[in-house]
């Protein structure tokens, strides 16, 4: 069983030189970080993430969460790493510091967020889904609410969650049932069932606090009718303390294909009067204020992709470093040789660094263009970042977990046949990935919204469409001619080019048929978020070989940067030449998957 290495060299790269972190700190907010205490910051992550939190991954998965008369006992060890993980500050360094948090930029906390996940993605999903729900609660909810629960939730004191889906439903929000009925008081009664409420029960924090959608009696039908309430699983008192139980309970815990240390909830509420709750926000706008919380959520599933894919890449190499088996092809030593000398395995694990490296650079990008949107003084640059964001959301939640679920499924055929064993520890990561495509919107929900609020109805004043993911096709091509005129990376420079140019057909062609043929162009979405994110990915990758040729030609003698310039130029010799496949899926393949009759299905 491998231990987890907090990859801080890659980070320290993309943070400081793709992501622009002397920038970010330099913006209005953000003046007492600096790249010195960021240094810190990542060095005493790594090893919170490595002595804690790894530690009690594999027993968390062996022995998951136990419920018993609507009690969850957390996996061994977890309660105690929660503990210590508030007592130390982990927990409030997202939120601002009006409720007590540490207000570091999005994209030290993403950095840090993917230190967790990597160590145990159960284990991250707890504090993940309380800072969305301080997130939604602090920009949404009453300066009543937020002086009450913000404190303690930042704190980690109380954890949040995000109460959505439920058995009839699905992601279809508009069919859900839950009734919040006004009261006198100004509360209201909270009844309905909903399923797949991740750390919805637990026993790590005193309180939890749960975000929940339901319907007023009066609410119009559908997603318009929606709105969003605080249900306490303990009342609060004026004075801060607990009082009595709310009328919830956990029905049930899921038994789940991975993430077995993350307790997934049945919740019923309102079994007695209904469960007691405050509205937040204004009445029917729900499913708005909810989105900032699945926002937030969608992003950091996208690291949650990331995170799996650095710590199976990890295991596999330690793997390859120590097995010994077989001659490798060509070698005539006579030496006794372990795995890694093979060229598949080379292949196989240069595919898994390479594509995880592509994802950090995109997310950590993303994250620095959160923090321009956010806090740059030049309302023209917060604007372009936001759009950056809104466009590549999408791309981060479901290009990420896409490739974590082919990259830990190559972690195991690295191992050969005892990666199928569960004790070599490959399977775990393999299954706790799998979850990462499906929830906080499945990759067709991701998919479906970049072709169509992200792109197609994405307009300017001029009426012209997609025009945030043409700027940023310019962009991309504009790296590529100059990589071209380079005689160095001339080859990466035209992979880039012949990719970048798939992606604008690709894109030309959607809007094209947006409208006019709206089936067609939702056969070709996922397609088109997968050619989205290899392509962007390359053109990061890019960006970091000629930012390490530099740093050689100017005398460096880091073997970080060799390394770097191997793996850009793998990701563009094996991942950029998919681009052409999927464009041409993209505009040429949507009549072969709509033209089959249902009964021949």
């Amino acid at each position: 069983m491998s231990t987890y290495i907090a990859p801080v060299r890659d980070m320290r790269f993309v943070l400081n030189e793709l992501a622009g972190l002397e920038e970010i700190t330099g913006l209005p907010g953000f003046e007492e970080t600096d790249t010195e205490l960021v240094e810190a910051i990542l060095d005493e992550a790594g090893k919170f993430a490595a002595e804690v939190i790894d530690p009690i991954n594999a027993k968390g998965d062996r022995q998951g969460a136990v419920c018993k008369d609507g009690e969850v006992t957390t996996s061994p060890g977890y309660k105690e790493a929660f503990q210590l993980f508030c007592e130390t500050g982990w927990h409030a360094m997202p939120a601002s510091p009006e409720y007590g948090g540490q207000g570091l930029p999005h994209l030290v906390t993403m950095a840090v967020s993917e230190m967790w996940k990597s160590a145990s993605i159960a284990f991250g999903l707890c504090p993940m889904l309380t800072n969305g729900a301080v997130e939604a609660i602090a920009h949404h909810g009453s300066d009543a609410l937020k002086a009450k629960y913000l404190p303690n939730m930042v704190a980690g004191v109380w954890t949040g969650t995000m109460n959505l889906t439920e058995p009839q439903a699905g992601s279809d929000l508009a069919a859900i049932r839950s009734k919040a009925v006004p009261q006198a008081d100004g509360s209201y009664r909270i009844s309905g069932t909903k399923i797949f409420i991740t750390w919805g029960e637990h026993d790590v924090a005193e309180n939890i606090i749960h975000l929940v959608l339901a319907r007023l009696p009066d609410a119009p039908p559908g997603v318009k009718g929606i709105s969003l309430f605080l249900v306490p699983k303990f009342l609060v008192n004026d004075d801060g303390s607990l009082g009595a139980r709310n009328d919830l309970v956990c029905a049930s815990i899921e038994h789940k294909l991975g993430i077995h240390a993350s307790p997934t909830a049945v919740m019923s509420f309102g079994e007695k009067d209904g469960a007691i709750g405050w509205l937040i926000g204004e009445a029917n706008k729900g499913l708005a204020y909810m989105f900032t919380m699945m926002n937030h959520a969608r992003l950091n599933i996208g690291m949650e992709g990331l995170s799996v894919s650095e710590r199976a890449y990890q295991h596999a190499l330690a793997y390859a470093r120590e097995r010994v088996q077989g001659a490798p092809i060509g070698d005539r030593s006579g030496q006794v040789k372990p795995i890694l000398h093979h060229p598949d395995v080379r292949r196989m694990l240069m595919d898994m660094k390479s594509r995880t490296e592509a994802m950090r650079a995109l997310s950590y990008w993303v994250a620095g263009h959160m923090d321009l949107a956010s806090h740059h003084p030049d309302a023209a640059q917060q604007a372009r970042s936001q759009a950056y964001v809104d466009l590549l959301t999408p791309v981060v939640k479901g290009w990420c977990t896409e490739s974590a679920v082919e990259i830990t499924s190559t972690g195991i055929q690295i191992h050969g046949g005892v990666g199928f064993v569960e004790e070599t520890g490959a399977a775990q990561y393999f299954r706790d990935a799998r979850i990462t495509p499906i929830y906080e919107g499945t990759t067709a929900i991701q998919a479906n919204d970049l072709i169509g609020r992200k792109l197609a109805r994405e307009k300017n004043e001029a009426g012209e469409t997609g025009f945030t993911a043409r700027a940023l096709h310019a962009e991309m091509a504009a790296l590529a001619a100059e990589l071209v005129a380079d005689g160095q990376l001339a080859d990466l420079g035209h992979a880039l080019a012949t990719a970048v140019q798939a992606l604008q057909e690709a894109t030309t062609w959607l809007l094209q048929h947006y409208d006019s043929e709206p089936q067609a162009a939702a056969a070709g979405a996922v397609a088109y978020l997968k050619l989205t994110g290899i392509v962007v990915g390359g053109w990061l990758m890019a960006r970091s070989a000629r930012i390490a040729r530099d740093h050689l030609a100017a005398g460096s003698s880091d073997d970080f940067y060799k390394a770097k310039l191997s793996t850009a130029r793998y990701f563009a010799q094996h991942q950029l030449p998919q681009a052409g496949g999927l464009a041409a899926a993209i505009t040429g393949g949507s009549s072969s998957v709509l033209e089959l009759p249902e009964s021949l299905f």
